[in-house]
């Protein structure tokens, strides 16, 4: 199993990225809260990961603090959650409101989260609000060198694509980017108040 991988951030495109570790790129999927933190390009970086292996591949997931990681390790436990719905959970919120939702037991939040249908959101509570204190400590340090984002070269364009990539539609993709529309924005704090207004009460 590979617990985390050390070395250049090469490629960064929502939701994935890759990392250069001694000449080997791995090719990595990450939540839009790893993406956050992430460096500029060139950059040195480290991310905690999980293989994902399947029949017809084997899919790395990367993740900025181990306190992630453990949030979607658990979240593949639930029935009927796989990596793609837990990856749109931590996109969606952060662990910490993650933690707070199992302590209020809010199923409603969830299914603001595209992919989560009640049923799902009622399962994801039911299955972890005895586990909630695992997550419920300090915020982990993450192991990626903090450093400002890039900006992207189109950060409209990457952002529709990321949103896409989360299961949005692109009528609502269109709705949501219009939140987030001010000059001079990054790809991923374009994401982060996309992902904001789609999350709101």
């Amino acid at each position: 199993m590979i617990g985390f991988l050390k070395g250049r951030l090469a490629v960064k495109q929502p939701p994935m990225l890759l990392v250069d570790v001694g000449g080997v790129g791995y090719e990595l999927e990450a939540p839009m809260s790893t993406f956050y933190g992430l460096p500029s390009t060139g950059d040195p970086v480290a991310l905690f990961t999980h293989l994902v292996v399947r029949e017809d591949a084997h899919i790395l997931y990367g993740f900025g603090t181990d306190g992630e990681r453990r949030v979607f390790r658990a979240l593949l436990k639930v029935s009927g959650v796989g990596p793609k719905i837990a990856l749109g959970i931590l996109s969606g919120v952060s662990v910490e409101d993650f933690v707070r939702i199992l302590e209020a037991e809010d199923a409603a939040m969830l299914t603001r989260i595209p992919g989560i249908g009640r049923k799902t959101a009622e399962r994801v509570i039911i299955e972890m609000r005895d586990s909630v204190q695992k997550f419920a400590g300090p915020p982990s340090g993450g192991v990626h060198t903090a450093a400002a984002v890039g900006a992207a070269h189109t950060p409209q364009s990457e952002a529709f694509g990321a949103l896409i990539a989360l299961g949005y539609k692109p009528p609502e993709v269109v709705r949501l980017l219009k939140s987030a529309d001010e000059p001079g924005l990054s790809t991923t704090e374009i994401i982060r108040r996309a992902l904001k207004a789609a999350v709101k009460p």
